[in-house]
């Protein structure tokens, strides 16, 4: 699982951003810009008590809402900033595991959650749209990672955007079959039941 704590490591091949077509990292850029709305379609319908419900490893979606918008502003935000602006910029790891314990995810607002996380990738997105093409090449080390430069940081979080969409539709797939099984226990009587029902 790719939960709080975990990485997202550092594309195999750098340049594979620069090499795209105008087109092609625009494509990029909206996919990125649809994790809103794939959010919306997973979680509008939840109850904040529902949000907090976990499916063995897989973490709950307030815990999920909340890990992104923290990783999208002190992570890939913070990164974007340093790369553009300082010169073989430092970047500090996030420890997604460390700050959802420290700051208790599961007992915040689900739709606060979303709302921030919206407001940090518009920011994010914003940023990469004004990048010139001088500043992709713009590097830094990134702690637990390496070299990396300010082109790898869309392919970084469209790949920890697809291990956190995967995780997400398995939560929902789960709860879809607890749902099912909840309905069948409530309108299919046990035999004892039947049996029951029939005396006169």
């Amino acid at each position: 699982m790719n939960g709080p704590g975990k990485r997202a490591s550092a594309p195999h091949d750098p340049m594979n951003y620069m090499r795209l077509p105008p087109e092609g990292r625009q494509q990029i850029l909206d996919d990125l810009a649809s994790m809103l709305s794939f959010l919306a379609e997973r979680f509008d319908g939840l109850s904040e008590d529902e949000a907090r419900l976990r499916d063995g490893d897989v973490f709950s979606p307030v815990e999920q809402v909340w890990h992104l918008a923290d990783l999208e502003r002190e992570a890939f935000g913070v990164r974007i900033e340093r790369l553009l602006n300082e010169d073989d910029a430092e970047l500090p790891d996030f420890d997604g595991t460390a700050a959802a314990q420290r700051r208790n995810y599961r007992e915040k607002s689900l739709r606060e959650g979303m709302r921030a996380f919206a407001r940090a990738r518009q920011d994010n997105i914003d940023a990469l749209a004004r990048v010139t093409p001088s500043e992709w090449t713009r590097r830094g080390v990134q702690q637990g990672v390496g070299p990396i430069s300010l082109c790898d940081i869309p392919t970084m979080m469209a790949e920890h955007d697809a291990a956190h969409r995967d995780e997400i539709n398995a939560w929902s797939g789960s709860r879809t079959v607890n749902q099912r099984r909840h309905s069948a226990g409530h309108h299919q009587p046990g035999e004892g039941e039947a049996r029951n029902n029939g005396r006169t």
